[in-house]
């Protein structure tokens, strides 16, 4: 497998029982990027981010981390890694600073000093008692020892879950310098606006199978937009049919409202025949797109169940 890729598992498959976890799972993580891998809860985000961790063992299938094996070299992987899970539990008699002061030594971390400039960041408290903190204190501890060994390639299970916005913001802007320095992210997440916000890449896991994985700009171009049109007087009633890669989805009195996948160019040479008052071009957000996709498959199984 090649050497290039952070992450690489090549039908990936995981059962428990006859309960699916992940299927066939193909899936490429570059190094040096933050790859957003997106579902709702129950698709199969976390079993994914655990087999690849050897936390739990595939039924079938293979995965690779930074090209070792994940089943046969997981204590060599674990050294270059950090992760952060979505279930964070911690010893709760103990302070932050202890914490992070027994991961340090377990890590081999001598000195705290990039530790101590990540807490300052994120205002993280750590002379409280762990069982004493806030759900968002305690995250931003999991944050820190995730990071703090400065690791080849960290995993995230809902990174930001109990953070307030500006800590959200803060920790962006630290993932984003990770990655400058070299370092790849594989960011599994239900909150796809903060997937939209810092990713490179997208997957989007299904009932455990991975239904697609892109830039978000190839993701964007190659899904419709939806274009408003003002004109002085009502157009045509026909204005736009037959018009290849653009749908009109609705016209009121001097409003039209398109779909268009891949011709704007035409819908707007067919715009100009009129005196057009306002124009406004709106682009996908990762959510419409993923919940297009989604109510896409969601009608195939409904008919294909009732066939």
């Amino acid at each position: 497998m090649t050497q290039e890729l952070a992450i690489e598992t090549r039908q990936l498959t995981k059962f428990y029982g006859k309960n699916r976890g992940v299927v066939d799972l193909d899936l490429d993580v570059r190094r040096g990027e933050i790859y957003g891998f997106v579902g709702p809860n129950g698709a199969g985000k976390t079993t994914t981010v655990r087999l690849l961790l050897d936390l739990i063992r595939p039924t079938r299938g293979s995965a690779t981390i930074l090209g070792m094996d994940v089943g046969s070299q997981s204590k060599a992987i674990r050294a270059r890694t950090g992760f952060l899970p979505g279930e964070l539990r911690m010893y709760d008699n103990l302070t932050g600073r202890q914490l992070l002061r027994f991961f340090g030594a377990v890590r081999g971390v001598t000195d705290m000093t990039y530790v101590h400039e990540l807490a300052e960041r994120l205002s993280t408290e750590l002379n409280r008692r762990i069982g004493t903190l806030s759900r968002g204190n305690k995250q931003k501890l999991g944050v820190l020892q995730a990071l703090m060994h400065r690791p080849d390639l960290v995993l995230f299970d809902e990174a930001t879950s109990g953070l307030d916005p500006l800590m959200q913001q803060e920790l962006y802007g630290i993932l984003n310098e990770y990655r400058e320095q070299g370092g790849t992210v594989f960011f599994s997440s239900h909150y796809l606006n903060e997937v939209e916000r810092i990713c490179d890449r997208v997957g989007v896991i299904r009932d455990g199978t991975l239904i697609l994985s892109d830039t978000l700009e190839a993701l964007q171009e190659r899904h419709v937009r939806r274009l408003r049109l003002e004109f002085a007087e009502p157009p045509h009633a026909d204005f736009l049919s037959g018009l290849s890669g653009v749908q009109k989805e609705s016209q009121q009195g001097t409003t039209v409202i398109a779909l268009v996948q891949d011709n704007l160019a035409g819908a707007l040479i067919e715009a100009a025949r009129y005196t057009v008052v306002d124009i406004e071009y709106q682009e996908r957000r990762l959510e419409d797109i993923f919940l297009q996709y989604y109510d896409t498959r969601e009608e195939s199984d409904a008919a294909q169940s009732s066939a």
